[in-house]
């Protein structure tokens, strides 16, 4: 059960005593809507995220039991150029180690990082998500608020591309050393393909979990500053149907405010 749960505009925020705990109820939830759709379709399209703070829901995702996985496409929001798909540092081989290798999915679409016409790249793959519209993304936020890659030097809210090919702010590149992705800020790639935030609003469903101590400052913008591009993943506030899972960690700026 969550330490406490409120709404900030439309966003259902919920804050949960760890990280594990959360993770785990955000996948019971995940597994729950996922049933429910293939109770009402022969297929659902999930897009993920590949980033350490969902760890601890792909963990517990994977060990849910009753998913027909084998009516399930999966595809991942974004990638490095340059990196080819499974290639260490790349978020494929993330992605790949932690549920598209261990789950038995009808479809994994993903994006290739070392395609040799990055237009054409962007083209294919927002082809394949207008030919699967997205039923539930599962999603994190950035130190820097981004979402997806969408960091606030790039984000557009009436993007009208659907991928889209960008230049990652430092404080975006640095995330990924502390996360302890890459050893040095000089190893990290300096661009990336990216869904665009249209794209991501597009799920039906969102379910964006957001643990640690690094991630306070970005929540507490997220949900105490207006919405707008400067802190990207403000733009929650206006989704139909999404939850923001956190840690006490993460929530340490929302709490006070936040507690019944």
């Amino acid at each position: 059960m969550p330490v406490t749960q409120t709404w900030i505009d439309q966003l259902d925020v919920r804050v949960y005593p760890d990280r594990d705990e959360m993770g785990r109820s955000a996948a019971q939830e995940a597994a729950q809507a996922i049933r429910g759709l293939l109770a009402e379709r022969e297929e659902v399209n999930l897009i993920f995220a590949a980033a350490p703070s969902q760890s601890e829901f792909l963990r517990a995702l994977c060990a849910e039991g009753d998913i027909d996985w084998g009516r399930v496409n999966a595809f991942h929001m974004d990638e490095y150029v340059g990196l080819a798909v499974g290639q260490e540092g790349s978020f494929t081989n993330f992605l790949n180690k932690r549920v598209f290798e261990r789950l038995p999915f009808k479809a994994v679409f993903r994006l290739n990082g070392a395609a040799e016409d990055a237009d054409r790249e962007c083209g294919r793959y927002a082809q394949l998500l207008r030919d699967h519209p997205v039923d539930l993304i599962f999603m994190g936020v950035g130190e820097n608020g981004h979402i997806a890659f969408n960091d606030p030097s790039v984000a557009d809210f009436n993007d009208s591309a659907a991928v889209k090919v960008v230049e990652l702010e430092r404080a975006c590149r640095m995330q990924q050393v502390h996360d302890k992705c890459f050893p040095t800020l000089e190893d990290v790639p300096e661009r990336a393909y990216t869904l665009t935030i249209p794209a991501l609003l597009s799920a039906n469903q969102i379910f964006c979990m957001v643990p640690g101590r690094t991630k306070t400052a970005a929540v507490g913008r997220m949900l105490s500053g207006q919405i707008g591009e400067d802190c990207p993943a403000s733009i929650l506030r206006r989704h139909a149907s999404a939850i923001l899972y956190l840690d006490l960690d993460s929530a340490r700026d929302f709490l006070p405010r936040g507690r019944p």
